[in-house]
């Protein structure tokens, strides 16, 4: 672990460093200070003080400049701090010549984040998927972790003088990657084949998703009344779910509940958490939830909307939530804002208030979720087959000769790029059905009911629709 507490052990003092470019205004280098304060409580740490640099750009080899460097290490050393955090990425070099100067543990705030991922990781697959990516971070700067390069000595069957410890940590490293990649391989198929059998039951997937603390996990315990730990720190809950629950108007609607996104989010953390993340990208609706009491909730909304984009859902139809609106004075200034999104609405899901307005706004979404086309498409087209299984739900696939013949759940902005490739559903229509449930129809006992058998491919039924990675 990289922040130690327990009870033999004193709580760690941690000394904030951040540098304010060009580009870094001084309120956003001080709001960005303040989550990495947060970040540190988070990993059970405690903030002995914080200091910025201001450059255009950071210096190569001590990141703040050798100077500034040598004056906090002084700073510190007066706080009783015993770990550096800098609020930046940095190079295995830097971090090499900062520990140098500040004689003591340096980290930076892809190694935190990374800790509190490992403090949280309960499932299997959790374990995994942080285990990979710490393993990621470390293997460029090994040798930061070797004083020496004393050689293993040769003999019968060895050429030359033998690997250094160096090589020899390196490749085990790697093959431990190998061997994480393989078994992550194996949590993707097993839940391809769970997602599978949910989209059997033809109900439609929401996932939360959102910046970390913004309330995803109140607002899916009022939902489902799962009791995901909810607490009002970042990162409190690690490992995803799905549950289930049902409109006011009889809707089932399956909901996923999702690790909270953060600025600066590390490009190699994001990857590891690719399995986990596919649930967001196959999900028919994305319910983002913001958190309307931060003052920087528009940075926080847009650095959610970036993570999105890379991983393939930026173009999903989403429902923007307002969350912890119990906490405003008033709800005129929040309640405009929502109305410059497609759809957006103002909620506590503390307090419950708002949620009748929630619930209108996403059945009028699932009620577009619910029309089903069926198009046949040349394969030739295959910016539009993409845009298919981005922003609509394939039930069905299918080659005929050079096309791809497919029956989907689409949103409404594709109607119109979808319709000179319509098929006639039977002779009736132009391709077009609509959904029975989603209209407010209530399954029928026995017809794949969650009361009767559970879901298709899912470890547990009647009300809860199973937990990813378990």
């Amino acid at each position: 672990m990289m922040i130690t507490t327990g009870r033999d052990k004193p709580m760690e003092r941690a000394f904030l460093v951040g540098l304010e470019t060009a580009k870094m205004g001084r309120w956003d280098m001080g709001e960005s200070l303040d989550e990495l304060a947060l970040l540190v409580h988070s990993a059970g740490g405690e903030v002995a003080d914080r200091a910025t640099q201001k450059l255009d750009h950071p210096v190569a080899p001590t990141y703040i400049g050798s100077g500034k460097a040598t004056e906090l290490a002084r700073t510190a050393k007066e706080k009783k701090a015993d770990t550096i955090i800098f609020d930046d990425e940095l190079s295995p070099a830097q971090a090499r010549n900062l520990e140098g100067i500040f004689s003591c543990k340096v980290l930076d705030r892809t190694q935190l984040i990374l800790d509190i991922f490992a403090q949280r990781a309960k499932s299997k697959e959790g374990k995994l998927q942080i285990e990979l990516a710490q393993l990621v971070y470390l293997l460029p700067r090994l040798t930061r972790m070797w004083t020496h390069l004393s050689r293993q000595s040769g003999g019968i069957g060895m050429r030359g003088p033998g690997e250094t410890q160096l090589e020899v940590d390196r490749r085990r490293v790697q093959e431990r990657i190998t061997r994480l990649e393989r078994d992550l391989a194996e949590v993707r198929k097993h839940r391809t084949i769970q997602r599978e059998g949910r989209m059997r039951q033809h109900w439609p997937v929401a996932a939360l998703v959102g910046y970390t603390n913004a309330g995803k996990s109140t607002l899916m315990n009022r939902l489902t009344h799962a009791e995901v730990v909810a607490e009002d720190r970042l990162f409190a809950t690690l490992d995803p779910t799905i549950r289930q629950f049902r409109m006011p108007n009889g809707v089932r609607v399956l909901l996923g509940d999702t690790v909270g996104f953060l600025k600066k989010l590390p490009t190699h953390l994001v990857e590891s958490f690719q399995s986990t993340l596919e649930e967001v990208a196959f999900a028919d609706v994305l319910i983002h939830v913001v958190d309307a009491s931060h003052p920087q909730r528009e940075e926080q909304r847009k650095a959610v909307d970036e993570v999105l984009k890379r991983i393939g859902a930026g173009e999903k139809h989403t429902l923007t939530v307002w969350n912890k609106a119990d906490r405003l004075e008033n709800w005129t200034t929040m309640e405009w804002e929502a109305r410059q999104v497609a759809h957006g609405v103002v909620i506590s899901a503390k307090t419950g208030q708002g949620m009748p307005a929630f619930f209108s706004e996403l059945a009028s979404m699932l009620s577009a979720w619910s029309m089903q086309v069926r198009v046949r498409v040349p394969q030739s087209e295959g910016a539009l087959l993409a845009l298919l299984s981005r922003a609509g739900r394939i039930l069905e696939k299918k080659y005929e000769g050079n096309d791809v013949e497919l029956v989907a759940h689409i949103p409404p902005f594709l109607r119109g790029k979808v319709a000179p490739f319509m098929l006639p559903e039977d002779g009736k229509n132009q391709g077009i059905t609509k959904g029975g449930e989603t209209s407010g129809k209530i399954d029928e006992p026995g017809a794949g009911s969650l009361g009767g058998i559970g879901i298709v491919g899912d470890p547990l039924g009647d009300g809860i629709a199973g937990q990813i990675g378990g």
